[in-house]
């Protein structure tokens, strides 16, 4: 149970600061009231795949998978913004089409937005179709692709 409480303010202190290094950790958690050795700081951050990214600041924090997605999903659709050239329907197949040589990574966007209702995404050069699982959700998914695209 110890380990679970020390690994849920682990998590609470790297979602609140940049922590930089196991021994910024180490010390969050002794200000926590947590006393804790390195090897056990290191093994928690394996147990929790924690992993380093930059930083606003430029310099490297730790986050977890999740958090560390955050900057490539922002780019990602940044990249969908600007490369998507028209949106179409078909029964519950979505249509993209996008500047030459896009349609993979708008894909890929794609599949960071996490829309549930998306069963899968097949993107060519220049094409991306989108399977929707349902027709009553085409019309849904439809809007979140356009609230990307402004």
């Amino acid at each position: 149970m110890k380990k679970y409480t020390r690994q849920s303010k682990i998590l609470e202190l790297i979602s609140k600061k940049e922590v930089e290094t196991q021994e910024d950790l180490a010390d969050g958690l002794k200000a926590m009231g947590i006393d804790v050795t390195q090897a056990t700081i290191s093994r928690d951050i394996k147990e929790l795949r924690l992993v380093k990214v930059m930083a606003k600041s430029g310099k490297y924090k730790y986050a977890t998978i999740g958090q560390s997605q955050e900057g490539i999903t922002d780019r990602l659709n940044k990249i969908f913004e600007n490369s998507v050239v028209s949106i179409d329907s078909a029964v519950n197949l979505i249509i993209i089409k996008t500047i030459p040589g896009a349609a993979q990574i708008c894909a890929s966007a794609i599949d960071y937005m996490g829309i549930d209702d998306i069963a899968g995404s097949l993107a060519g050069d220049d094409t991306v179709f989108v399977a929707i699982k349902s027709v009553e959700s085409v019309e849904y998914v439809l809007q979140e692709f356009k609230k990307n695209i402004r």
